[in-house]
């Protein structure tokens, strides 16, 4: 029998002449031979295309595993690191999916790390995660933390915790089963796995401070049973837990102190005073100010907050740290400031002073400075304007937003 080789778009196929006889089929009929011919190149061409399309899946995991992906809350691509085995860590963010931890989960992401969010979107928000779902190093967990889980990492940022008063005190005891309990099943999650943990405390341990700026050996000035006490006492009470599990326990600690952080991912609805004045500055509406605008607090940037997590975490200092930004503005001054930046016509409006809202608040930082080489990297004007950007966003996608105030709430569109 003869092959008679034929050109067909650069590759070579065969015809198949009528002298081929078998036993059973003396004569292959030319009918027949155009009908072989045209199998032949069908199944090439459908080779052809099944290999071109796992070429092309293969190019896009590839991809999808080497950066982010665009979202209407994440515009920006972000590139992560391929670390080897034996420098990539498996790390849990508890309250991943909130304002910080998923700032958080950005950072540990771009280094290369699997991450793995544990939340139960209590005030989290899906959409701040959602430009990681795809990526092969990254895992959410819907889980309440006041329960245990059993998971195998070498890291916990411990984030889990409403942190704007209306949000925490909407259920104290919730808040303090979360600050408690939550903590004790992270730590005996970390105990277990022989994890470093790190916890994120606050400056409301501080309470209303008579010390200023509150410096880490301050006591602090609490109200045990205000309404602000179920955040400020179970932060307090899981500082104790973290310093007894690695006392009795040999636990690897962290705990920051974290001072008031803004920046874009702030729940619209949290009841703060940097996305309150932002949100009615951008709808000139009339910005709210609780008592006579006097009491002070100091705002830092959330990259500088997240940079000192990790800071912090990889350092070797297992007691208290505080992290924040010095520099220090009465409200009133900070209201005003927001609202030129906005280019609004928004009226200042003073209401009653709410319960035990500190007077003062001031980091003193020269601890972060001497053990972990940190300090705050943005000014103030640079993340407002950031995080103004953001805001407008959100106004114009929901057409009008109603700040919270200060009494009790459930977080809104979680």
């Amino acid at each position: 029998p003869s092959y008679p080789a034929v050109a067909t778009g650069g590759k070579q196929s065969y015809t198949v002449t009528s002298d081929i006889k078998t036993q059973s089929n003396p004569v292959v009929s030319a009918s027949k031979t155009d009908s072989i011919k045209h199998t032949f190149r069908e199944q090439e061409e459908v080779k052809e295309d099944l290999t071109e399309a796992q070429m092309r899946f293969v190019e896009t995991q590839k991809l999808l595993g080497a950066q982010s992906i665009p979202t209407a809350t994440n515009p920006h691509v972000m590139k992560t690191l391929n670390l080897p085995d034996t420098k990539r860590k498996k790390i849990i963010v508890t309250g991943g999916a909130g304002f910080v931890g998923s700032h958080l989960v950005d950072k540990l992401m771009m280094e290369g790390h699997e991450v793995i969010v544990v939340d139960n979107f209590f005030t989290g928000q899906k959409k701040n995660i959602e430009h990681w779902m795809h990526h092969p190093r990254f895992s959410l967990v819907v889980h309440d933390v006041t329960e245990p889980i059993m998971l195998e990492v070498d890291e916990i940022y411990h984030l889990a915790c409403p942190a704007s008063p209306p949000h925490y005190q909407y259920n104290p005891v919730k808040t303090i089963k979360t600050s408690t309990m939550g903590t004790i099943n992270m730590l005996g999650l970390a105990k277990r796995v022989k994890a470093r943990i790190l916890l994120a405390s606050t400056s409301e341990i501080y309470g209303d401070p008579e010390v200023h700026p509150q410096p880490e050996t301050y006591w602090g000035n609490v109200n045990t049973i205000g309404p602000r006490s179920c955040y400020d006492e179970g932060k307090r009470v899981a500082e104790t837990m973290m310093c007894a599990y690695r006392d009795q326990n040999d636990v690897s600690i962290r705990i920051a102190r974290i001072f008031n952080t803004f920046g874009p991912r702030m729940h619209p609805n949290d009841g703060r005073v940097v996305s309150n004045f932002i949100i009615q500055s951008l709808q000139n509406k009339d910005i709210t100010i609780y008592g006579d605008g006097s009491n002070t607090r100091s705002f830092q940037y959330v990259d500088d907050l997240v940079n000192g997590l990790v800071k912090l975490m990889n350092g070797g200092c297992d007691t208290p740290i505080n992290i924040g930004n010095p520099e220090e503005y009465t409200i009133k001054d900070f209201a005003t400031k927001i609202r030129d930046m906005c280019g609004s016509e928004s009226d200042i409006k003073y209401l009653p002073k709410v319960a035990d809202d500190p007077t003062q608040r001031k980091a003193d930082i020269r601890k972060a400075k001497k053990e972990l080489d940190w300090e705050p990297r943005v000014t103030v004007d640079e993340g407002l304007k950031k995080t103004i950007e953001y805001f407008k966003g959100e106004v114009e996608a929901a057409g009008e937003i109603v700040p919270t105030g200060p009494d009790a709430v459930k977080p809104k569109g979680a």
